[in-house]
């Protein structure tokens, strides 16, 4: 580990160490086949990780954000798409818990916080994915206590398998200043969804458009004042990127500790592959190229959790150079496996595949880039 941990935090690790091992990694080839279990997703409710920083008096586990980077580093070590997908849960959970109403937090947290209920985020748009505050898709409010939602959401985890979309859409100008939030539940009319997305990675996830047509919410739908909707989805982008980072590192992790097995039992021209200087060199550079992440990572969310002010600039650091790094590392551990590493059956190819997808969610890591270069120069 890079920092430290506390007795609470060595128990954190265990336990979601151990789920994973047991309950995740001997059934992730499957789930992609056969999509995400809600079973084992309530089970991870169970264990207080569906609603990691919600507050206790809530339903939460109240833990921090450092907690949550050792939590999904470890889960993602057995299911990096399983694991994900609680990431993002937990995202919604939080942005209730943060800018809802006293209503709102009752009626929702309890149920998402013991994963009977599972949320969605939807930020992104055909037409605007990087540009998120030139979204279009829109609420109008109809005098009549209601928003008339219209427009649609692309690239959404848990299309047409959660129970609730967190929904960032425009009520008012043009710009950020005009989006606002919204709590869209599964089964009103005017929700719908498309085709699910056949993916290079994340395959056990369900991934769609997510359509409305002319659907209608209440006003007590709506999350915080009108116009603070772009504020809030910064403000949980900050922690979700650190959570895709934190799932990166583990699903990396896997891959290397896979690979280090597999060249210390692997022979050719008489040797193990791990007793040639090559392997060795290759080992190394792995394990410290996953050490500095590590680190890096642990200290943006240690800066989140203080509300440092350049927590935001930590957690884009963390976000690009974790995930370009696991990427690398996961890409090095197929390598080392040889044509094994191209089967499905030593699994490496799914973790690469899925890490792939890490470097352009929560933000592309050019807008990564950006970010830490905006937050340099306002000095």
């Amino acid at each position: 580990m890079a920092a430290e941990l506390t007795e609470d935090q060595a128990m954190i690790v265990e336990t979601a160490r151990a789920f994973a091992q047991e309950r995740l990694r001997p059934n992730a080839a499957r789930w992609e086949e056969e999509g995400l279990d809600r079973g084992v997703l309530e089970e991870l409710a169970q264990l207080g990780f569906a609603g990691i920083y919600v507050r206790e008096e809530h339903g939460g586990s109240g833990l921090t954000r450092h907690d949550a980077a050792l939590i999904f580093e470890e889960l993602s070590r057995g299911c990096i798409a399983t694991s994900a997908f609680m990431s993002i849960h937990n995202m919604c959970a939080w942005m209730i818990d943060s800018f809802g109403s006293d209503e709102q937090r009752a009626e929702w947290l309890p149920q998402l916080t013991a994963g009977k209920k599972i949320a969605s985020y939807c930020l992104t748009e055909p037409g605007s994915g990087s540009d998120a505050g030139a979204l279009r898709t829109t609420a109008k409010a109809d005098g009549n206590s209601q928003y008339v939602i219209n427009g649609s959401k692309a690239f959404i985890s848990g299309a047409g398998f959660s129970d609730l979309y967190v929904l960032m859409c425009r009520t008012g100008e043009d710009g950020p200043k005009g989006v606002s939030t919204m709590l869209v539940e599964n089964g009103t009319p005017g929700l719908s969804f498309g085709k699910m997305e056949d993916k290079m990675g994340w395959r056990a996830q369900p991934t769609a458009i997510v359509a409305f047509d002319n659907c209608k919410v209440p006003v007590d739908n709506r999350v915080g004042p009108e116009g603070e909707g772009f504020k809030y989805a910064m403000k949980g982008l900050d922690g979700g990127r650190l959570n895709i980072a934190a799932c990166a590192l583990g699903g990396a992790q896997d891959a290397f500790d896979r690979a280090l097995a597999y060249v210390q039992e692997r022979k050719q021209f008489g040797k193990r592959i791990a007793d040639f200087q090559n392997t060795q060199f290759t080992l190394a550079d792995m394990a410290t190229d996953l050490a500095a992440s590590r680190a890096l990572l642990h200290q943006a969310a240690q800066k989140l959790d203080a509300k440092a002010p350049d927590a935001t600039k930590f957690c884009a650091m963390a976000k690009r150079f974790v995930t370009d790094t696991a990427f690398k590392v996961a890409d090095q551990a197929l390598q080392l496996h040889g044509g094994y590493g191209y089967l499905a059956d030593y699994e490496v190819e799914r973790i690469v595949r899925d890490l792939r997808v890490h470097r352009i969610l929560e933000g592309t890591n050019e807008i990564m880039r950006v970010i830490v270069a905006r937050e340099l120069l306002k000095s």
